[in-house]
């Protein structure tokens, strides 16, 4: 009787270790090397400072993109904006873009309290400025997304409007 209880303890003991080792793999698998896009450790009110003095010189606005590392829709439009060529150069040839990190590491409340509180809408969220640094438009994202990601030509058409010539057309 002993015995068979030293077996069936034996067995039970390696099932459940390698039960834990299962997991541990899946888990593994499951979360890849995490993208860093963001900076927690970023002065994000300098950041956005040095973009709208280049923007201002150059009759341009200042596209800001605010998310976070954890943020799966962020890293989706990052990686959209990276492999369409045409959208990339159009966001680059219109406007200073900025990323400014929220996450628990850093918020950057006070920055966004001052671009008027756009995690309202979620994230990402887009907010276009002025070459004054003034918020003229905060952008919901999720008017953007088309099926598991963005639309290339929904996001092309928002930057066509909020371009700096755009905006000043006479």
């Amino acid at each position: 009787m002993i015995k068979k209880l030293l077996i069936f303890l034996t067995f039970v003991s390696f099932g459940l270790s390698n039960s834990k080792a299962q997991d541990k793999t899946a888990t593994s698998t499951e979360a890849p090397q995490a993208v860093k896009i963001y900076n927690p450790s970023a002065n994000a009110q300098a950041d956005i400072d040095a973009a709208v003095a280049k923007a201002k010189k150059q009759n341009k606005h200042v596209f800001v993109q605010v998310g976070g590392n954890w943020c799966v829709w962020c890293l989706r439009f990052h990686q959209l904006v990276n492999d369409t060529p045409e959208l990339k150069q159009y966001l680059t040839n219109n406007f200073e873009v900025v990323l400014v990190n929220y996450s628990p590491e850093n918020k950057n409340e006070a920055v966004l309290k001052k671009l008027k509180n756009p995690g309202r809408f979620g994230f990402p969220v887009f907010l276009i400025l002025d070459g004054n640094g003034e918020v003229i438009h905060i952008q919901n994202s999720a008017y953007l997304e088309q099926g598991k990601g963005h639309s290339v030509k929904l996001i092309t058409d928002f930057l066509k409007n909020w371009t700096y010539n755009a905006v000043n057309a006479n």
